[in-house]
């Protein structure tokens, strides 16, 4: 009860403080037009009183902590005020660079001896250039470049660079004045640099930081929580084992070079694999059909269901032989890209339309997606239960095994083997009328699906009536014993059987997405491609798909930036053994298991600049729609 009754006053008090902290900077810019002077006198004061407070806070300052207090409340508010009050320009540049001095002076004095940073000069130098060109170039660009912003971005530099990245305590008491005055005299300098603001640039600037005081809060946790870890992290994939001696592009040359990362050697055995062999037929098949199908309408290829079905069927396959063919992280890692993003997609659009054609639509859905609300790590162990391989001689625990090793043990003639194969047969006749039923309507999609669906079923009733479906093998003395499928530990399917959940967890939000589309498909499109004599297939494709592409493209993308960053999963089955590596995992590896952390920082940017495409891509279409 104590603990809650403490939680409720400590969330009273911080609403409190930020609705006052509002109010008060909503009020302060009140005075931005007519008492410019006081604006910036009290601004000044809120500063210095932040910048104190944080470092006798940190325990950094030695003395009179009141002192340093009043003196850096005052010297701010003279550094922001006071040389405003100047008419001539010269004059009042040379007040703003002695105020911004007297600042820094002030505030490298009060600082202890164990603070004094030494000065890594190729960082100070990198980190300097950073920050004036990520100034300057998008000033350039739209043509509103200023002095005293490039002088404001060189003072940031030189406090990053200077403070942040050098190694504190083994400096002397020089490098600390300099690294605390030099920063200051360019601030002073870049808010006298420019004329005065005129009545209608006060207006703006009014106009500018009222929106900036609320989105200033969300825009700093951006910054700590993202945009200094990501710089952080840039400058440390460049330096070595433990992020201090330099090694420029060293790190990302190994990335691309080591054989664990991309190991293209086994090549030549892509076009002798038999998936290769599989995805060349269909894609003969599916252009026949288009070729065949075009004769009849006058055209060289028709695209139908009858020839993209197995066209599309055949590029998957194809994917699929090149990728299990090839090895490494960078193409494990593209390859749960390709086959997670299409499958979680194209189940999702599938579950999604049927599901809106049955009665209990609410309670499809709904088991659909109730693995959206498992976490990855519990999905994680709950599909490393289903897929353990335990040793032949024991029974197996392994959902899936215990499946495929009690299908294996079924003898010819028994009672299992009868059940089985009634099963398999009535399956086989109910899709083979569905093939007929599809053939009848002249609906092409539903009878080549039903073909294809058949062919798994065959096999089965195949190896039941025949040589056994495999799920156990002769022992020393001619005893049946359990044959498990090593489905984690067995390359290089190992990685598919890891990507299934990530497709189980990820067609449910799929599906919601896309079932909201599709309900707000316009019923009048819809109805008058009906009155146009178009069946339900047409339909879908030429009116409900075009109509839910930009969603769709929204899902792909959000799910590319998902999968790029898979670890959890990976992390919980395999911990990137048997060849399941992923980049995610490995960074971790290589940042918190080997402490090198020049290579973990390189394998974070490589992971963030190949999000970023995806994420440009899919702030781009938004700002095309926003406009239209």
């Amino acid at each position: 009860m104590e603990n809650l009754i403490d939680a409720f006053w400590g969330v009273t008090i911080s609403i409190g403080v930020s609705a006052l902290i509002f109010v008060g900077a909503n009020r302060l810019f009140d005075f931005v037009v007519d008492r410019w002077f006081v604006f910036q006198a009290i601004t000044g004061a809120i500063f210095g009183t932040i910048f104190s407070t944080l470092l006798i806070g940190n325990r950094l300052v030695r003395g009179s902590a009141l002192l340093l207090l009043v003196l850096t409340v005052l010297s701010f508010s003279v550094l922001t005020s006071i040389p405003q009050l100047i008419e001539k320009h010269r004059t009042r540049i040379l007040a703003g660079l002695l105020s911004g001095t007297a600042v820094g002076v002030i505030t490298a004095s009060f600082l202890k001896e164990s603070v004094n940073p030494q000065i890594q000069t190729k960082s100070f130098i990198f980190i300097l250039l950073i920050s004036v060109l990520v100034y300057s170039l998008p000033s350039a660009i739209i043509k509103k470049f200023r002095f005293g912003g490039l002088l404001f971005s060189s003072a940031v530099g030189c406090l990053i660079g200077g403070w942040l990245l050098s190694e504190i305590g083994n400096g002397s008491k020089s490098s600390t004045y300099l690294l605390t005055v030099v920063p200051f005299a360019l601030i002073g300098l870049a808010l006298n640099v420019g004329p005065k603001r005129s009545l209608l640039e006060r207006n703006n600037f009014q106009r500018r930081t009222r929106v900036g005081v609320f989105l200033g809060p969300a825009l700093l946790f951006v910054a700590l929580g993202l945009i200094i870890p990501l710089a952080r992290t840039i400058y440390l994939s460049l330096h070595g084992l433990k992020g201090r001696e330099w090694a420029g592009l060293k790190n990302y040359g190994e990335i691309l070079t080591n054989d664990s990362s991309i190991d293209l050697r086994d090549w030549s055995n892509i076009f002798t694999s038999r998936l290769f062999i599989i995805a060349l037929i269909l894609l003969a098949v599916g252009s026949v059909a288009g070729i065949l199908l075009g004769k009849k309408r006058g055209q060289i290829i028709q695209a139908s269901a009858a020839s993209l079905t197995p066209s599309a069927i055949g590029v998957f396959l194809l994917i699929f032989a090149v990728l299990s063919t090839l090895r490494g992280t960078v193409i494990n890692n593209l390859w749960w890209v390709i086959v997670v993003t299409s499958l979680s997609t194209g189940l999702g659009l599938l579950a999604a339309v049927l599901a809106d054609r049955i009665r209990f639509e609410s309670a499809a859905k709904s088991l659909i997606f109730l693995p959206m609300a498992i976490s990855f790590v519990g999905a994680g162990i709950i599909w490393k239960f289903m897929y353990i391989a335990r040793p032949p001689q024991k029974p197996q625990t392994g959902l899936l095994n215990a499946i495929w090793v009690g299908l294996g043990k079924l003898t010819p003639g028994s009672a299992g083997q009868f059940i089985g194969v009634a099963l398999l047969l009535l399956a086989t006749a109910g899709l083979v009328a569905l093939s007929i039923f599809g053939i009848r309507r002249k609906q092409s999609g539903i009878s080549i699906g039903s073909l294809f669906v058949s062919v798994p079923i065959l096999w089965i009733l195949y190896r039941l009536l025949g040589p056994g479906l495999g799920g156990v093998e002769e022992g020393a003395r001619g005893l049946p014993i359990a044959k498990p499928i090593l489905f984690v530990q067995e390359g290089p399917f190992n990685n598919v059987w890891l990507m299934v959940v990530l497709i189980w967890i990820q067609t449910g939000f799929a599906m919601v997405i896309l079932s909201a589309a599709i309900k707000a498909v316009p019923g009048d499109l819809i109805e008058a491609a009906r009155v146009d004599g178009a069946n339900d297939r047409q339909v879908f494709f030429h009116v409900t798909l075009p109509t839910i592409t930009p969603t769709i493209s929204v899902i792909v993308t959000a799910l590319i930036v998902l999968v790029m960053k898979v670890f959890d999963i990976v992390r919980v089955m395999t911990n990137g053994n048997f060849g399941t590596q992923v980049i995610a995992n490995e960074m971790w590896q290589k940042t918190f298991t080997e402490f090198n952390l020049g290579l973990g920082s390189a394998l974070a940017t490589v992971l963030f600049l190949a999000v970023v495409p995806a994420m440009a891509l899919n702030v781009r279409r938004m700002q095309r729609s926003a406009i239209q």
